[in-house]
């Protein structure tokens, strides 16, 4: 039972970053899951995923944002404001969660289902398209983005 299913489309054309992004779907596709097979299912489950999918999605963060500096993306800025709003609104809803107040989870799944998809599609479609066009100037090679010597 998904939610979400990865499609080539959204690939960024690079390997490290494309297994990442499908990583964090299937962990909304575990939450997702969660969600639907009930209260019982969805205390334990839906717990222990949402802190995978914190831990998760810092640990991403941090290697897309690495990469950005690396390349010299130009939109670096605005792109790590983008994920410490997510990371926030995470934490948020995590929080939110665990302390019992109101909070729908099926509600924040979609959310974040619809962010991952947007962010993925708009976002990071900006940053690896600059990537494709640097090392088809021949400003920079696989070893580069990947992060190894030379």
């Amino acid at each position: 039972m998904e939610i979400v299913t990865w499609d080539e489309k959204y690939s960024t054309g690079i390997e490290l970053i494309d297994t990442q992004h499908k990583q964090l779907l299937q962990l909304t596709n575990d939450l997702y899951y969660a969600c639907v097979t009930g209260d019982k299912m969805l205390q334990s489950v839906f717990k222990d995923t949402m802190s995978r999918m914190v831990e998760y999605v810092h640990f991403h963060f941090g290697v897309e944002q690495e990469l950005l500096l690396r390349v010299k993306y130009p939109g670096y800025k605005d792109h790590k404001i983008q994920h410490d709003n997510m990371i926030r609104n995470i934490l948020v809803a995590a929080k939110n969660y665990s302390d019992g107040k109101h909070f729908v989870p099926n509600h924040f799944v979609r959310t974040l289902k619809d962010w991952i998809f947007s962010h993925i599609a708009v976002s990071d479609r900006h940053y690896a398209d600059y990537v494709a066009e640097q090392k088809k100037k021949g400003l920079l090679n696989t070893k580069q983005i990947n992060g190894q010597s030379t």
